[in-house]
């Protein structure tokens, strides 16, 4: 059966990102009634920033050749004043490591993403963290236009930032769902973009609503 991550970063209760997510969870269910789901709000329930003990960590795990949870509460272990800092870290690796595919809820904020999904990824990644094998979807949302042929493409540091994060970890495959030009709908001067937005919201639920039913009905062995 598939183990689904569900991580949201948006700051806002009802955001397009948190819409797409709930839409895309409601069919995933339906099509995969056997499955798990596991979920966290990273804005409610934000993971601590990264800290010189998490760096230590990291570097310890590195020069001790950690390759699993295992070895790495043996190094922690034996660093006690680094054990508060694994304390925090480890359930967030294991529930990541248990997961087939990973959901992720993320509004563009100042061409990027956002602080709370930053927080998680600085927390989880270890030198030894694998995740090839999983997938990925991305769930985006984004005020503006950033599209291929737009003004601002080059300023979009969200998709790029995020295929090359997984990349180096070995997950090459993630999907980005985007919903543009969303101030449309609350600023009126981007009022004529109006119609813009709202089909390229509807391409976003439909690719949603493919993408729930497409992904991994099995873990892979």
């Amino acid at each position: 059966m598939t183990h689904l991550l569900h991580l949201d970063a948006s700051g806002r209760g009802d955001s397009f990102s948190r819409r797409l997510g709930r839409t895309f969870v409601t069919d995933w269910r339906a099509a995969h009634p056997e499955g798990i789901y596991t979920y966290r709000d990273l804005v409610t329930d934000p993971v601590p920033p990264i800290d010189e003990d998490r760096v230590r960590l990291a570097t310890q795990s590195s020069v001790n050749g950690v390759r699993d949870i295992e070895a790495m509460d043996e190094v922690a272990a034996g660093a006690p004043e680094l054990a508060s800092s694994w304390a925090a870290t480890r359930p967030l690796v294991e529930q990541l490591l248990a997961a087939d595919v990973l959901l992720l809820g993320v509004p563009m904020y100042n061409f990027t993403v956002p602080a709370a999904l930053k927080a998680w990824i600085d927390r989880v990644t270890l030198p030894w963290l694998p995740l090839k094998g999983k997938s990925a979807v991305v769930l985006s949302a984004r005020g503006g236009g950033y599209g291929p042929g737009t003004p601002r493409e080059r300023f979009d540091f969200q998709e790029p930032y995020l295929r090359a994060y997984f990349s180096v970890l070995g997950l090459d495959d993630v999907e980005f769902v985007h919903t543009e030009l969303t101030h449309a709908t609350v600023m009126p001067f981007l009022a004529q973009f109006r119609e813009q937005h709202e089909a390229s919201h509807k391409a976003a639920l439909d690719a949603v609503r493919t993408l729930a039913t497409r992904v991994r009905a099995e873990t892979p062995s």
